[in-house]
Formats: C-alpha cells, sequence, structure tokens
C-alpha cells in the first residue's frame, strides 16, 4: 500500500448517526478486510474487519496487548508505561490473574447478585416514576446502577461513588483531556484506592477488595500494582460500559416500530433481544483493544510484520453478513448471535454475564413502570459527547 493510500484512510472513522457504524467498515469487509490506517498520534495500524478475522486475532496469543505498553507503542486510549492491568496483560501473568479473580465473575456468583441489582433498578426506575415524564434516563438509571453495582461488589463507600465516577470520566476520555488531566485524575484515584485498600487490612469486608488483599498478603499470587491495576480496571469498565450499552440499547429499541410494545407483551424474550441490542450497539466505538503482532503472520490474506499493530474491529464484526442475516437490520429474536461485544479468547470480559444482567434487569423494570415509552425529545436534539472511550448522549430523557 502506498504512503498516499495510507494517508487518506485516517483512524477512528465518523458515523453519520451515533448508532450507525462508520460505513468504511462496510467497504472495507466487502473490499479490503485487512486495511492500513492511521491513527491520530501517526501510528499505522492494520484494521481487521470481518468477524472470522476478528476472532482470530482477538485468540491468537501471538497478537500481543502487553506490548502496547511500551513507550512508543500505537495506541487510541491513554495506557501507562508498564501497567499491571488485565486488560493489557498476556499469558502467563494475564492466566494468573484471571483465575485469581474469575471466580468472583462466575455464572453462580453474579446470579447471587441478581438480587441486588433488581433492587437498585426498581428504586431507580421508581425515581423516575416520582420525576415524571422527561426524567433523564442517565441520571437516574443508566449511570447509577452500574457504578453503584461495581463500588458494591469492590467494597467502595456509597459517599464516594460519585468521585469514581468524576476520576474515570477523565481517564476514558479521548482527545478531550490533556495528559496532565488524565494523569491527575489517575492519580487521584490510584492514592483513593490505596487509602482504601489499607482501611480494609484494619477492617476486613467480604468484598472483592478484601478477597484481592487477601490473595497478596496471604497467599503472595498478587502485587501491590496489580490489585491496584485490577481495582482501577473494574470500576472503569464496569461502569462506563454498562451504562453506554443501556443507553444504545433503549434508544435502538424506541428506534425500532413496535419493539417496545413486543417485549411488554413477549418479557419472556428480552434475554434475546439484550443479545441483539449488544450486537447492534456502537457504543464501545473499537477505540480499544489494539493488539501487536509478535512474528510475522498471515490474516485475511494480508502478511502482518512482528511489530504491527493490530485493531480488530468488534464493531465492524458484528455487521457482518456472511455471519449475521439481515446484519443492519434489528431482529430482537435473533437465534443464531455469536456477537463479539464482550470480545473472544482470553481476553472474553471477565463482567460479560454481569453486563447481561445488568442491561436485562434494567430493561425489564423499565418496562414494567413505563409499559412503553419512548425519547421525550426528537433524537436529532440529544448532544452526544465524542470525547468518550463509551460513546452515549449526555441526557436522555424519556416519556412514557
Amino acid at each position: 500500500m502506498t504512503q498516499e493510500a495510507v494517508d487518506t484512510l485516517r483512524f477512528p472513522f465518523t458515523s453519520k448517526h451515533p448508532l450507525l457504524p462508520p460505513e468504511e467498515y462496510a467497504r472495507l469487509r466487502a473490499e479490503e478486510p485487512v486495511a492500513k490506517a492511521t491513527l491520530p498520534n501517526g501510528h499505522a495500524v492494520w484494521l481487521v474487519t470481518k468477524h472470522a478475522d476478528v476472532r482470530k486475532v482477538l485468540a491468537d496469543a501471538r497478537f500481543s496487548r502487553e506490548a502496547i505498553t511500551r513507550p512508543d507503542a500505537p495506541r487510541l486510549l491513554p495506557v501507562a508505561a508498564g501497567s499491571k492491568s488485565i486488560f493489557v496483560m498476556d499469558p502467563p501473568e494475564h492466566t494468573r490473574l484471571r483465575k485469581l479473580v474469575g471466580r468472583v465473575f462466575t455464572t453462580r456468583q453474579v446470579e447471587n447478585l441478581r438480587p441486588r441489582v433488581e433492587e437498585l433498578a426498581e428504586e431507580m426506575v421508581a425515581g423516575m416514576v416520582k420525576a415524571g415524564p422527561g426524567a433523564d434516563l442517565i441520571e437516574h438509571l443508566a449511570q447509577p446502577l452500574p457504578i453503584t453495582v461495581i463500588c458494591e461488589m469492590l467494597g467502595v463507600p456509597q459517599d464516594d461513588h460519585d468521585l469514581f465516577r468524576g476520576w474515570t470520566d477523565v481517564m476514558l476520555s479521548v482527545g478531550h483531556r490533556s495528559s496532565g488531566q488524565v494523569g491527575e485524575a489517575a492519580g487521584k484515584l490510584r492514592q483513593y484506592l490505596d487509602d482504601l485498600i489499607e482501611t480494609k487490612q484494619k477492617n476486613p469486608a467480604d468484598d472483592l477488595l478484601a478477597v484481592l488483599i487477601t490473595a497478596r498478603d496471604e497467599d503472595d499470587s498478587l502485587s501491590t500494582e496489580e490489585l491496584l491495576a485490577f481495582a482501577e480496571t473494574m470500576l472503569m469498565a464496569g461502569y462506563h460500559a454498562t451504562t453506554s450499552e443501556i443507553a444504545h440499547g433503549v434508544l435502538t429499541l424506541t428506534e425500532q416500530p413496535g419493539a417496545v410494545r413486543r417485549l411488554v407483551e413477549h418479557r419472556d424474550e428480552l434475554p434475546a433481544a439484550v443479545d441483539e441490542l449488544l450486537r447492534y450497539s456502537q457504543a464501545g466505538g473499537g477505540v480499544g483493544p489494539i493488539r501487536i503482532a509478535l512474528e510475522d503472520m498471515e490474516i485475511g490474506g494480508v502478511t502482518v510484520k512482528a511489530g504491527d499493530a493490530v485493531l480488530p474491529c468488534i464493531n465492524s464484526a458484528n455487521r457482518d453478513e456472511s455471519v449475521f442475516t439481515g446484519a443492519e437490520e434489528v431482529d430482537l429474536t435473533r437465534a443464531h448471535n455469536p456477537h463479539l461485544a464482550f470480545g473472544h479468547g482470553i481476553h472474553h470480559c471477565l463482567g460479560a454475564h454481569l453486563g447481561r444482567v445488568e442491561l436485562t434487569v434494567a430493561l425489564d423494570r423499565m418496562l414494567e413502570h413505563f409499559g412503553e415509552f419512548r425519547i421525550a425529545v426528537p433524537p436529532a436534539e440529544l448532544e452526544w459527547s465524542a470525547n468518550r472511550a463509551f460513546t452515549r448522549p449526555d441526557t436522555l430523557p424519556l416519556q412514557w
């Protein structure tokens, strides 16, 4: 590919509508499923857009996440050099840490959390009802539900939830905050967690942080840096991703004629509908999971050299017509739905089942209290922030 061609294909792409993927994805899947592009920092990256190729990249250990922590590595989000986050670990360190914390996120453990999620969602939707039509879904439900759940899992006091929200909002901004602002927020979050861990050492509790502290102090299977990094990752992923998925899911439902009415009448179809909303969603934007090839290899008929950056475009893979019939349409009863919204392979999202539970419960409570609902303003009037790793409207007023 010529340098001129690389210069004309720049990532991230823009979309005509926040709920729709960029038009470039469909073209690339059809004409150039593995294509070179340029990131805002000038680095080159291979964009992988077809479902089968994306799965391969996600599952192949020769595509390293850890390598993006190098100072000169291509990236779209700030990643600290030498980060000990499970998000950017390779085996065997990733395997060790995932085994340690994975037991907290088993289906059984998450199902034990369901009653609490239902209790919280019930209170929050009831608050929307009390506020009356026009109440903001983001303020009343989409934002407080996931951040409360993840903070309670970690053992963060209720009064401090807003602190975490503010810090992580800054840390997951994309090109909107200076490196100094991001660093300041990260430092405050790190110091808070350090102090909280010290407090819990003196006053043990039954929460995820306590499990991690025990692993560090008694089992010697976790370092202090890994403990702090995991707590930070959980807060950011458990809050931002789910908040945005709830917002995108509700917006998508309201744009499909008869969709909300159908779910009101057929609540048993909600689990399948949630997976379809996850497949269809553009909340993630495809801005995070860059890998670095550790050796020369072929992907989609293209030779990728050792050291090249590769970006598996999950949002594109989830619209691949060779896998999903009517991929550009919403089918709430879709039976075969191997979407990649939670990733694939060793980095498949630990909180996938928890995310599904939160989205399902949130919609269920809305359907119960509101019956049919719609957006209270013309969709074109919604204001979206383009500077978040996970996109969502700033406010989402509902009418019912």
